[in-house]
Formats: structure tokens, C-alpha cells, sequence
């Protein structure tokens, strides 16, 4: 009889593994995880040197309605926000002074282009809406003036902005609407029947510019997109001429989720469809297609087609790019919840945020809002949900320490930084197996108030601490992973790395 026994030397070794910095990955198996990847990654940012617990949200704008749709309205010195509920229409530039429009919408879920000093909301069931800022800048929200040939205004759902003119979906049908005109903001509109051009039928779900060069110019292309999941591209400035206008392609791609579905980003569009989120550069083979410089949801892949196949229908699809953070978040609706899908547009690594019932998102002037059940809240602000705790958990791929032997595990230390204390549960675990959890109630450095400061200063904490200590602990294994699980509130956390003190199995004996 053979019985396995690892010799262990007495000599201690130390491992430092970073924070998993590349984020999310849930495409390989949990033995191909790089050490500085994660299994899950819920309400922390992966940085470029460290992971950060995500700000909190405050309230902006009380309003007692469900907020589908927020927008900006850009014109120097008058700058408006405007956020739609129920069936009202609210000016909520300043939260101390709102505005309600005069309204009785239909549906609050708009979709939207400003054109000029134009702002064009349509919503496939009101007469679609006009809002601009006049020269005595006074607000007018009013209808939009529209005609056509056996135009429905009622029935337009979608716009957009292509070769300096405005692009309109008519809903439950192929037929796209265009200005006769370049550069007008009202007017006749001229049927683009493409029933015969698409081959799957469906209904027409999109229209959007494709800007190759990464700005506005002659080699901009116009993009339709049916609800099949077939793409039309067209060159050419002016539908109404066939010297001016040609079909360069048709292609298959996944269907899109929703009217919501397209995000601008770096000349590319950045598709939200079934199969994840997608550049059309990488979809299409057009020999002009740039690189995209966005990394996209193959490593969230998993997650995306389940929840498309259980929530491809619902409200909620979106996507926006937020400079200020640096990265594009994307709502994704689940179940009778929301979560959003972060990615860190320069390292493309991505993370999960959750415990945020958002309906809709926007930028004003900089700043990151969304509307939720009753009215609209200003997000990345402060650490704090509205006073709530955030929780925060991290499963961090496992780690080799460098080499295939058995390991045991006698101390960590876990560097991180924080304003002030924080409770948090550590799990280590081996070979993928759960080990035991280690919980703390005051991690870090108790707040010490600045010298001359007030006692109740909101400074007097802020200095943010390396809290460093070894801590006992017990794991036998090959690989080592660590779960990371906090719930502050108030504070700051940045995880930077976690140190091992361990000692290597020296081989197998028999007896």
C-alpha cells in the first residue's frame, strides 16, 4: 500500500500577487485564468495598478416617475438636461428649480438626435418632439414639424444624423424617412422603401453614420440595421440620386437589442446585439474597416448570451461612453433588475457593477446620471447608494505562485488603502475548491482628524492609508486563489495586492 505524503522543507518562501487588474474573464476555463484575472468582479474598477470599490450615487432630481429617457441638450451657454417620465417632461438642469412641461405622453422611452440647435425625440407613438433653447433663452418643447407622403409622424421611433441630414425609422416596418434637404431641422421628409433590399424582412431597427476615419468626411458611410440582424451600407450623401448614392453592401450579423443599441466610439460603432457587444469594423469585411481601439465582450461573453436569451425583449439596453471615469458602461437588464457591464476603454478590462436600478443613462456637462423608479440620480458621487452600504466582491483567478508544487499557506497580507476602516471576509481557497473564510470587522487605520482641521470636517478622513498586516492563515494546495469581499460605507478601498508566506512540498514519499 502506497500512501502520498508531502514533505515540506522548513524554509519559507514569499509570493506578492497583484490585484487583478485584467478584470473579468469568464470566456476560459478557471485552469487557463491568468492570476491578475477574476471569476467575478461585482462593484470593483480594475485600474491600471490596482482594483477600486466604485463611488456610489446621490439623488439629484426627485420626481416621483419612472425615468426611460435622459438627455443633453448642447448649445454654448445654454446647455439643458432633460429627463421624460410617465407622461411628463421635466427641465432638471438645476434640481432646485425644475421645470415640468405641459405633456401627456403616450411612452417616456425616447430616442433622440440633436441636429443643429435642434434636439429630436421620437418614440413610435407621440408626435415626435422639437426642444431647443430660443434667443431669449427661454426652453420650447414643442412638435416636431415633419411632413411627408403618406407620413405617420406617430409612427417614427428612431433618429439619427448621416451626411447633414436627418435619418428617421418608421416602427413595425422597412421604410426609412430622410430630410429632402441637407441641413434641414423640420420639413418634408421622403420615404426610403428598403423592403426590397433587405432579404430576411423584419423591421428596420436603426440608422446611423459610420465614421471610418474617426471625424466627419466624404468617406462616411450611412448604416441601416433590421431587426434580423442584417446591415445595409451605403455611400454617398444624397438618397434621392443614384450618382450620389450606392449600396456598398449587405451583410448578416446578430440582431440588435433594442432601438437603444449603438454606441459612437472612436469613428467605429460599437453594436449591442445578441452575441455581445460588437464593433461593425470587426463584423463586416470592408477593406476601409479600421481596427477598433475598444476591446469588446469576448471575455463576458457567457454572461451577455444569457442574459440576451432571458432579456433580450425587456427595456434597459444602452450604452454610453464616460470620458470622466474612462470607460463605456453598457445596461443590461436582469430579470427585474439591472447590472452594468464596465469596461476600462484603455486596458479592456471589465467588471460588473450592481445594486443600481437604472432605466436610463446620460452625461451632462461632464457627469454621469441615470433615471431610476422615482427620478434621476448623479452617480459617481460620493461613497455611498444614496447612503447605503456598497458591497463589493472580487473572485481573483488562482495562482501557481510560480510553480507546480504543493503549497502551504501560513500567512498573507493583503494591501490595500482606504479612507478609514472597513469590514471585510476573505476566502482563500485551493485546487478551486472553497477554503475557510476569514472576516474582519476594522481593516485599516482609524480616521485621524487633520491638524487645525474641524472635528467634523468632511476632510479630516480623507487621507487615504496602505493598510499592511500579516495575518495567520491555513491553505494546502497547487494553486491558491483569493475572494475578496467587502461592504463599506463611506470609504474608499483600493485593493493593490496580496503577499503569501508559504512553504513548498518537496515531492511524494512511500511507505
Amino acid at each position: 500500500m502506497f500512501v502520498r505524503q508531502t514533505n515540506r522543507s522548513s524554509k519559507s518562501n514569499l509570493y506578492t500577487l497583484p490585484s487583478p487588474i485584467l478584470g473579468l474573464n469568464q470566456k476560459d476555463s478557471l485552469e487557463q485564468l491568468q492570476e491578475t484575472e477574476a471569476v467575478q468582479m461585482d462593484n470593483y474598477y480594475p485600474s491600471d495598478n490596482f482594483v477600486e470599490l466604485r463611488k456610489g450615487y446621490v439623488s439629484y432630481a426627485l420626481l416621483n416617475e419612472h425615468i426611460e429617457t435622459l438627455v443633453q441638450y448642447k448649445k454654448s451657454g445654454n446647455n439643458r438636461f432633460l429627463a421624460f417620465g410617465g407622461k411628463e417632461a421635466f427641465d432638471i438642469t438645476n434640481p432646485n428649480e425644475i421645470h415640468a412641461f405641459e405633456k401627456n405622453y403616450l411612452n417616456a422611452q425616447f430616442q433622440y438626435a440633436q441636429f443643429k440647435d435642434r434636439l429630436i425625440l421620437v418614440n413610435g407613438r407621440d408626435t415626435p418632439q422639437s426642444f431647443y433653447v430660443n434667443e431669449s433663452a427661454e426652453n420650447v418643447l414643442e412638435d416636431a414639424a415633419f411632413t411627408g407622403e403618406n407620413l405617420i409622424p406617430e409612427k417614427l421611433i428612431n433618429v439619427s444624423v448621416s451626411k447633414k441630414r436627418l435619418f428617421f425609422v418608421e416602427k413595425g416596418s422597412l421604410n426609412a424617412w430622410y430630410s429632402q434637404n441637407v441641413g434641414e431641422i423640420q420639413g418634408n421628409l421622403i420615404k426610403m422603401d428598403l423592403s426590397t433590399i433587405f432579404r430576411k424582412g423584419g423591421e428596420l431597427m436603426a440608422v446611423a453614420s459610420w465614421t471610418q476615419d474617426g471625424g466627419a468626411g466624404i468617406d462616411d458611410l450611412t448604416v441601416f440595421l433590421s431587426s434580423e440582424g442584417e446591415v445595409l451600407v451605403y455611400s454617398g450623401s444624397n438618397p434621392s440620386s443614384a450618382d450620389d448614392w450606392a449600396l456598398k453592401g449587405s451583410y448578416l450579423i446578430s440582431p440588435l437589442l433594442g432601438y437603444r443599441s449603438i454606441l459612437e466610439y472612436q469613428g467605429d460603432l460599437v453594436l449591442l446585439t445578441q452575441e455581445g457587444f460588437l464593433p461593425l469594423s470587426k463584423a463586416l469585411p470592408l477593406n476601409q474597416a479600421n481596427t477598433s481601439l475598444v476591446a469588446f465582450s469576448d471575455k463576458i461573453r457567457k454572461t451577455i448570451l444569457q442574459r440576451t436569451r432571458e432579456n433580450a425583449n425587456k427595456k434597459g439596453w444602452e450604452a454610453l461612453l464616460y470620458p470622466r471615469g474612462g470607460f463605456a458602461l453598457f445596461n443590461v437588464p436582469n430579470a427585474l433588475q439591472y447590472e452594468q457591464y464596465v469596461i476600462n476603454t484603455q486596458s479592456g478590462a471589465w467588471c460588473r457593477f450592481c445594486d443600481i436600478y437604472a432605466l436610463s443613462w446620460s452625461i451632462f456637462e461632464g457627469r454621469l446620471y441615470f433615471g431610476s423608479k422615482s427620478g434621476v440620480y448623479l452617480f459617481d458621487e460620493g461613497y455611498t447608494d444614496n447612503g447605503q452600504e456598497i458591497k463589493g466582491v472580487i473572485k481573483q483567478g488562482a495562482s501557481l505562485f510560480g510553480t507546480r508544487q504543493i503549497k502551504r499557506v501560513q500567512l498573507l497580507n493583503i494591501k490595500t488603502k482606504s479612507f478609514t476602516t472597513y469590514s471585510l471576509n476573505l476566502t482563500l481557497e485551493t485546487d478551486f475548491s472553497e477554503g475557510k473564510t476569514y472576516q474582519f470587522k476594522e481593516v485599516g487605520n482609524k480616521p485621524r482628524t487633520k491638524w487645525n482641521s474641524p472635528w467634523n470636517s468632511p476632510w479630516s478622513s480623507l487621507s487615504q492609508k496602505v493598510n499592511s498586516k500579516w495575518i495567520p492563515c491555513s491553505a494546502l494546495g497547487g494553486r491558491i486563489g483569493v475572494c475578496f469581499e467587502t461592504r463599506t460605507k463611506g470609504n474608499s478601498i483600493k485593493w493593490l495586492e496580496t503577499s503569501f508566506r508559504y512553504e513548498k512540498g518537496e515531492g511524494l514519499l512511500s511507505c
